[in-house]
């Protein structure tokens, strides 16, 4: 009885090594056919790693924005703006407030009594509040020969008004109205020296530097001696200096 089972144990036992190969060999078997084709692809080959900008960095070189500075942190300077070049002082083109003039005038006077071509000077002081409006104080006189007995012909314009001028320019043109009183001489009978006087017209000035210009002007000039209305005319050339 005891060798039946002694061979009975023994044949269970060989048949359990048999399963248990057959068992290894269908695995391996298995795994080379899976592996084979897969082995074929490049996915075989392909590289797991990410690649390094994908990575999330542990320490960021980015500076913080200003918001996020800091509160002790000071800011940085800005970039002082360039200093910009000197120019005139006043006006447009940024020139001067005064304006002297100084010239020569040619007054042609006309009136019932007499006529008379004189000669003398005018001169003007004018004062600009902005780029094309001024104040104008004007003075001008003229000269002529004897008429009469031994009287010789003088004649004086005193007057202020308003002035505009285009400063943009070499040539700068302007107009203005003077609104003053006159004075002649000789006197004639009956009639006093003194008028009322209205000059309104307009000229030129040519730069010739910041502060020196020439002028041309030209006038009509019109007086109320003798009781009567004169439409008389000047025309003056002349220097203009600016401060």
């Amino acid at each position: 009885m005891k060798r039946q089972l002694v061979v009975l144990c023994l044949m269970l036992g060989a048949t359990c090594v048999a399963s248990a190969q057959d068992s290894v060999q269908d695995g391996q078997t298995l795994d080379r056919n899976v592996a084979a084709p897969f082995s074929a692809t490049s996915a075989a080959t392909a590289s797991l790693a990410l690649p390094a900008a994908s990575l999330p960095l542990a320490t960021s070189l980015t500076p913080l924005p200003a918001s996020d500075a800091a509160p002790g942190d000071a800011a940085p300077d800005p970039v002082p703006s360039p200093t910009p070049a000197p120019k005139f002082i006043y006006g447009g083109r940024d020139d001067f407030r005064w304006q002297l003039g100084i010239g020569v005038d040619w007054l042609r006077f006309r009136s019932s009594i007499f006529n008379a071509s004189a000669i003398g000077f005018n001169t003007s002081v004018t004062y600009f509040t902005n780029d094309w409006f001024g104040v104008e104080g004007d003075f001008s006189t003229g000269f002529a020969p004897e008429i009469l007995d031994r009287e010789h012909v003088k004649l004086l314009i005193i007057g202020g008004g308003p002035k505009i001028a285009w400063r943009e320019r070499k040539w700068e043109p302007w107009m203005h109205a003077i609104v003053g009183f006159a004075h002649e001489q000789p006197q004639t009978a009956d009639n006093t020296r003194h008028a009322f006087a209205v000059k309104v017209g307009g000229g030129a000035d040519y730069r010739f530097n910041p502060r020196l210009s020439g002028r041309l002007e030209g006038d009509w000039v019109r007086t109320s001696f003798f009781s009567q209305s004169q439409n008389n005319f000047e025309l003056s050339a002349g220097v203009v200096f600016h401060f």
